[in-house]
């Protein structure tokens, strides 16, 4: 047994020897730290110790493959999660520096191993976390995350003989194999990939390569001072940036990766950014016709389109709205046995015959360029075109602690709910319902709504609006919405706005 851990103020010798871990750092559903202010390297030790006791309690068989981004720090993290688990008596395969469905992917190619995955995404250089699961394509959720955070922070890590580590070679060029197979395009493209000097930078364009597409290179460079702008393809800058470059470059579109490579984001030929949930809603309408009748989750910040759009109707596509986060929807996927899910930071859970249902920004690539194949007549504008027309905002995010941001949503929401209780009209309409599967979704009865949910990664709120009406009454939602946020005197700035 370790001893028990609490947040520590390290002065310079503790910082080397004692274990040092923030407890809001477990999260929702990964693991993410400041360092070395929040975790030091004994506290990813002690991580990796308490990692190991719980896939030992839970009778996992005691082998996990441990990937790594490509931080500077990264590879120190890795190897002090590494030290922990071998203490813990298991199996580690390292399969080096990748992106995390590539990770993901080692757990299949190695037979079904745990996967851990040291990573912050698209968070600022100077953050780190894990992303970790028992069974693929399923990652740790609340209550795996909360086992797991009383075991480390409680001292309940058991040491155990037998732990080793092996160096596992060929796993990039396997998940290439797994992505692509044979196909090749027979239409010609030219692609715009933004990596935003993130990891996909090292893998990205080789998956265009292999299919057969043009690239025009965006920040492939590996550098994670980020120069340019944070790898978020859900965040307007990175977007901006895509749709200059598709303009300079005449690129039939842009696909943008986030700094771990498990999310896509695309502008199109006119240089117009679609938001993550409206390529979901492109995809489903492709997948409709050689799917009938499929199941489709949408995370609850994403458009209304996946249960009002008529071409989806008629191919009897069944939309179900469901939590916000990478471990909730790739459950709800796998609960329901749904061809595919959609979260409007665009994570996208490709599953049955065109994926594995975890997260991946190098499949859902893949996939838009078949989609584009077998529709050689059409330009990525003009599906865009093709859907309904609806107003939304991107998603925005207000400062909340992360120690105050859960109770400050509780009385959001409950005002909001009273609120609809009490027949007041929202930006002028009737509420028709309020959803709070997670967070507050305020739905009018016009279909537009209004949401407010806390992040589960970072200390923020995240807002999203969607008006089927106009970009005038969008506004009035917002207006409404953020009124009610600004009850909260610990609510702070916007990251963005519109």
């Amino acid at each position: 047994m370790t001893k028990p851990l609490s947040t520590v103020t390290p002065n310079t010798w503790d910082f080397l020897r004692e274990p040092m871990i923030k407890p809001t750092g477990f999260r929702e559903y990964d693991a993410r730290w400041k360092y070395p202010e929040e975790i030091n390297l004994p506290g990813m030790t002690a991580l990796g110790l308490g990692l190991g006791t719980q896939m030992i309690k839970r009778g996992v068989d005691p082998v996990i493959a441990v990937g790594n981004d490509y931080r500077d720090y990264s590879l120190a993290i890795k190897n002090a999660l590494i030290l922990g688990l071998v203490q813990a008596g298991i199996t580690v395969k390292d399969i080096g520096p990748c992106i995390t469905p590539m990770a993901y992917f080692s757990s299949f190619h190695l037979g079904g191993c745990a996967v851990a995955m040291v990573t912050a995404s698209h968070n600022p250089n100077g953050w780190t976390g894990v992303k970790m699961g028992f069974e693929m394509p399923l990652t740790h959720g609340p209550d795996e995350m909360a086992e797991l955070r009383d075991i480390v922070l409680n001292g309940e890590g058991v040491e155990r003989d037998g732990g080793k580590v092996e160096r596992v070679d060929g796993v990039f060029e396997a998940y290439l194999d797994d992505l692509v197979g044979d196909f090749r395009m027979s239409r010609k493209l030219k692609v715009v990939c933004a990596t935003g000097n993130g990891t996909a930078a090292a893998f990205g364009p080789a998956v265009f390569e292999r299919l057969g597409v043009e690239i025009v290179p965006s920040h492939n460079e590996l550098d994670y001072t980020f120069p340019h702008y944070n790898p978020n393809p859900e965040a307007m800058e990175m977007l901006h940036d895509m749709a200059d470059t598709v303009k300079e470059s005449g690129a039939d579109f842009a696909l943008g990766f986030d700094g771990d490579g498990d999310r896509c984001g695309v502008v199109d030929d006119e240089g117009e950014e679609i938001f993550a949930d409206k390529v979901g809603v492109i995809m489903a309408r492709d997948l409709i016709k050689l799917y009938p009748g499929s199941t489709f989750v949408a995370d609850v910040k994403s458009t209304g389109l996946f249960a009002s759009d008529p071409e989806l109707i008629a191919g009897g596509a069944v939309a179900d709205y469901w939590k916000t986060g990478h471990s909730h929807m790739k459950r709800r996927v796998h609960e329901l046995g749904a061809l595919a899910g959609f979260e409007k930071s665009g994570h996208y859970f490709l599953s049955g015959d065109i994926g594995r249902g975890y997260d991946d920004g190098m499949r859902v690539a893949v996939e838009i360029c078949k989609l584009m194949d077998r529709n050689p007549d059409k330009s990525m504008s003009d599906l865009r075109k093709d859907l309904p027309v609806t107003y939304s905002t991107p998603t925005m995010s207000p400062y909340a602690a992360d120690e105050e941001k859960y109770d400050i949503l509780a009385r959001i929401v409950e005002k909001l709910a009273a609120k609809a209780d009490a027949g007041e009209t929202f930006a002028g309409r009737a509420v028709k319902e309020v959803v709070t599967v997670n967070g507050a979704r305020v739905i009018l009865d016009n279909g537009s709504w209004g949401l407010v949910r806390a992040s589960s990664n970072t200390p923020n709120l995240v807002v999203v609006c969607e008006s089927s009406d106009s970009e005038a009454e969008l506004r009035a939602i917002f207006k409404e919405l953020d009124d009610v946020i600004r009850t909260e005197p610990g609510v702070g700035d916007y990251d963005q706005t519109f």
